[in-house]
C-alpha cells in the first residue's frame, strides 16, 4: 500500500509539530530551489574527499539527486567533506556507468560528458534546453570511452593556462554554478512537483526528530495505518 499526496500531507502536518516553525519555513524555501532537472553523475572518481565534495556542490546549488558510479573504487563518502550533505542530496550507486547511462536515459536526461576535447561546447556557450545529466569522470583519465560514446553532448571549462584540467570537484562547483543560475532564469519547469517538495520535506523532517521511530508508531496507532510500508 503506498500513501496519497493527501496522506503524505496529513503525516507530514503530523510530524511538523516536533520541529520548530523555523526549520519547516527553512525546509520549504530550499525546497523552492530545489531540481532535478539537473542532475549529477560521478564515475569512479579514485580520491574519495572528491566525490564527497561534489556531493556538497549539489546541495549547495540545488541538486537534489547525484548518481555514484562506483565499479572501480571505494563506497563510501567523506563526511567531514561533504558536511551533511548526503543527508539533503539523494545519491543513488551504481555497479557500472552503461546501467546509470540508461536508467537516466529512460527518465528522458540528455547525458552530457565533460570532458576538454576540443569539440566540446564551452561552458558559457552551453544552454539548457532539457533534462540534462552532467557526467564527470576519474581525477587521472576522465570519463571512461563508455560514456563518451554514449554521450548526447560535451563540455568544457576554458582554460587559460599550461594545465588542461581542473580537480573534478572545482570542475562541478563552476559548472553547476553556472548551469543552475542560467536554468533558474528559464521558463522551464525546472522545480519539483508538489508531491516531490512533500516526500523530501517528510523525509527531511524524519531525519531532525530525534524519537522519530516512536512518533511514528503512535502515528501508525492513531490512524490505523503502517507508514514505512506507504511512505
Amino acid at each position: 500500500m503506498y500513501f496519497s499526496f493527501m496522506e503524505k500531507a496529513d503525516l507530514l502536518k503530523y510530524l511538523e509539530r516536533f520541529i520548530s516553525t523555523e526549520r519547516t519555513e527553512r525546509f520549504e524555501s530550499i525546497l523552492e530551489e530545489r531540481t532535478r532537472y539537473i542532475t549529477v553523475a560521478i564515475e569512479d572518481v579514485i580520491q574519495v574527499h572528491n566525490t564527497s565534495a561534489v556531493i556538497r556542490s549539489c546541495e549547495v546549488f540545488g541538486i537534489q539527486d547525484a548518481h555514484v558510479i562506483e565499479g572501480g573504487f571505494g563506497r563510501q563518502l567523506d563526511k567531514n567533506i561533504a558536511m551533511g550533505a548526503e543527508q539533503w542530496v539523494d545519491v543513488y550507486r551504481y555497479e557500472n556507468a552503461k546501467t546509470c547511462i540508461d536508467l537516466l536515459k529512460e527518465k528522458g536526461y540528455k547525458i552530457i560528458a565533460t570532458t576538454p576535447h576540443n569539440d566540446s561546447c564551452i561552458l558559457k556557450d552551453f544552454e539548457i534546453t532539457e533534462k540534462t545529466a552532467l557526467f564527470f569522470g576519474t581525477e587521472k583519465d576522465g570519463l571512461s570511452e563508455q560514456v563518451l560514446k554514449k554521450a548526447d553532448g560535451f563540455l568544457k571549462i576554458p582554460m587559460m593556462g599550461f594545465t588542461e584540467s581542473l580537480n573534478i570537484s572545482v570542475s562541478a562547483a563552476i559548472i553547476l554554478q553556472d548551469l543552475t543560475s542560467k536554468l533558474r532564469k528559464t521558463n522551464l519547469q525546472w522545480q519539483l512537483s508538489a508531491l516531490e517538495m512533500v516526500e523530501k520535506r517528510l523525509d527531511w523532517t524524519k531525519k531532525s526528530i530525534k524519537s522519530i521511530e516512536a512518533i511514528l508508531r503512535r502515528y501508525e496507532k492513531m490512524n490505523g495505518v503502517k507508514t514505512k510500508e506507504g511512505i
